[in-house]
């Protein structure tokens, strides 16, 4: 696999781990969804997406370089990916909500 989709993978991954973290929060949640703070189940569930995410992105950046350049590939990713969910979530929140499975 070319280097160039890989790190587009590691990309999505950082930016849907970013957005799982934030719909964690239940400011967030409800921007998104609209409805009533999720459940304190599915807030550990969206964590730990995030989480795992957010580690394959890490993953997928090895995976393409050395570990010095992947590491500083994936921290930039990991900050591009959080100004871009903080975007949709300042412009249209509602964006958010397709990774919670809400339409």
């Amino acid at each position: 696999m070319p280097d160039g989709l890989i790190l587009l993978a590691a990309i999505l991954c950082a930016v849907a781990g970013m957005g799982w973290l934030a719909l964690a929060m239940p400011v967030h949640w409800e921007q998104a969804c609209g409805d009533a703070p999720c459940p304190p189940r599915t807030r550990s569930a969206l964590r730990w997406l995030g989480v795992l995410a957010l580690s394959v992105s890490l993953g997928l950046c090895l995976a393409a370089d050395h570990a010095s350049m992947a590491a500083l590939v994936w921290v930039m990713v990991l900050a591009g990916s959080a100004l871009s969910v903080a975007f949709t979530l300042a412009w249209r929140a509602r964006w958010l909500g397709l990774l919670a499975g809400k339409p």
